[in-house]
C-alpha cells in the first residue's frame, strides 16, 4: 500500500504536465498568449483585487477565534494559507498546517488555534457546496438540465457529498483528535515533542463548541459565502478586459463550479490543467470563446504566483523583522 501511494505521488506532476501540454495543443496556447498581449497591462488590476476576497475569509476565520488576533494579522496569514494550500504539493492540506502554525505565533493556545482552523475549513466545504449547487442552477438556467457538463458536475457533487457529511459528523460527534493522540503515544512515546503538544480530547471539545454555535458557523458562512462570490469579479473583470464580456451570474457560475472542480481533483498538485480546462469548459457554456477563456486562465494562474511571491514577502518580512515588530506594525 505504501509503495502504491508513493508512485501516486511521483505520477501527480507527469499527469497535471501532461493534462496542461494537451490543453494547450488543443485550444491553441498561442492565440491565448497573443490576447494577454494584446490587452496589456491592464490586466495587473486582477492582482490587488484577490486582497478583498482574502480579507472577507480573514474576517470569517477571525469569527472562530472570537477576535483574539487583528484583522490584518490574520490577512497575512491567510496570504500565506492560500499560496501554500494552491501552489505547493502537498494535497491542498498544507495551507492549513501552516496557518496554524503562524497563528500560535501570536496567539500561543493551540487547541484554540487549530480548532478555528479546523472548524473554518468544514464551514469552507459547507460554502464550496452551496456554491457549486448555487453555480449549477445558473449553467441549467443556460443550458438544458440533461446536457453533458450540468450532469456530470450533478453527479459528482451528488457522490463526494457523503464525504462532507461524515467529515461534520465525526468532527460534531465523535473524538478524532482523541484517538489521534492515543495512536501517536503508542507509535511514538510519550516522550516525543508532538504527544507533548497535542491534547486531542481538549481540541476534540474545542471544535464541538465552535460547531454547536450556530449562530456563530453562520456569520463565518456568510463571510465566507461573501468572499467566494467577490471573488467572481476576477472572472468578470478579467473577460471585460480581454473585450469578451460575461453576465455577472455567469461569472459567478464559472468561479464556483472551477472552485468545485479544482478541489475535486485535489491530488493533481497546484490543481494545474484541472483549473484550465475547468475554466475553458464552463465558459464555454456562457458563449466565451475558447481562446479568451484559455486567457483568462492563464492569467488567473499568474495571479495566483504572485500572490504566492506576495506571501514569501511577508514571511521574510515576519522573519527579518521579528514577530514583535511585525505584530505591532500590523
Amino acid at each position: 500500500m505504501k509503495h502504491l501511494l508513493k508512485c501516486l505521488a511521483c505520477l501527480r506532476w507527469p499527469v497535471a504536465i501532461a493534462l496542461l501540454i494537451a490543453l494547450a495543443l488543443h485550444e491553441g496556447m498561442s492565440e491565448a498568449f497573443a490576447l494577454i498581449q494584446h490587452t496589456g497591462p491592464i490586466l495587473l488590476w486582477l492582482v490587488p483585487l484577490h486582497a478583498l476576497p482574502l480579507l472577507l475569509d480573514a474576517r470569517a476565520w477571525q469569527l472562530l477565534l472570537a477576535d483574539r488576533l487583528s484583522l490584518p494579522t490574520l490577512w497575512w496569514i491567510a496570504t500565506v494559507r492560500e499560496a501554500v494550500g494552491r501552489l505547493l504539493p502537498v494535497l491542498g492540506i498544507g495551507g492549513e498546517l501552516i496557518g496554524i502554525r503562524l497563528a500560535v505565533r501570536y496567539a500561543s493556545d493551540v487547541s484554540v488555534v487549530s480548532a478555528s482552523v479546523i472548524a473554518e475549513t468544514l464551514i469552507t466545504m459547507a460554502v464550496q457546496y452551496a456554491l457549486a449547487m448555487l453555480g449549477l442552477a445558473i449553467l441549467c438556467m443556460h443550458l438544458n438540465a440533461a446536457d453533458g457538463l450540468p450532469r456530470i458536475i450533478a453527479w459528482g457533487l451528488a457522490m463526494s457529498l457523503p464525504v462532507a457529511v461524515c467529515a461534520f459528523v465525526v468532527a460534531h460527534r465523535g473524538a478524532p483528535f482523541h484517538r489521534l493522540e492515543a495512536m501517536a503515544r503508542r507509535w511514538i512515546g510519550d516522550s516525543h515533542e508532538l504527544v507533548a503538544r497535542l491534547d486531542g480530547k481538549r481540541l476534540d471539545g474545542e471544535i464541538r463548541a465552535l460547531l454547536r454555535n450556530t449562530s456563530l458557523c453562520v456569520r463565518a458562512f456568510a463571510w465566507q459565502f461573501a468572499g467566494y462570490v467577490l471573488g467572481a469579479t476576477e472572472i468578470y473583470l478579467g473577460l471585460a478586459m480581454l473585450k469578451h464580456s460575461v453576465s455577472i451570474e455567469g461569472a459567478i457560475a464559472i468561479e464556483a463550479l472551477t472552485q468545485c472542480v479544482r478541489n475535486a481533483v485535489f491530488i493533481l498538485p497546484a490543481g494545474l490543467g484541472v483549473q484550465e480546462a475547468a475554466i475553458v469548459a464552463i465558459a464555454a457554456a456562457f458563449g466565451i470563446e475558447r481562446e479568451a477563456a484559455l486567457s483568462l486562465a492563464l492569467v488567473r494562474r499568474a495571479r495566483e504566483f504572485a500572490w504566492g511571491g506576495i506571501a514569501m514577502m511577508l514571511m521574510r518580512v515576519a522573519r527579518n523583522a521579528g514577530i514583535g515588530a511585525f505584530k505591532r506594525s500590523v
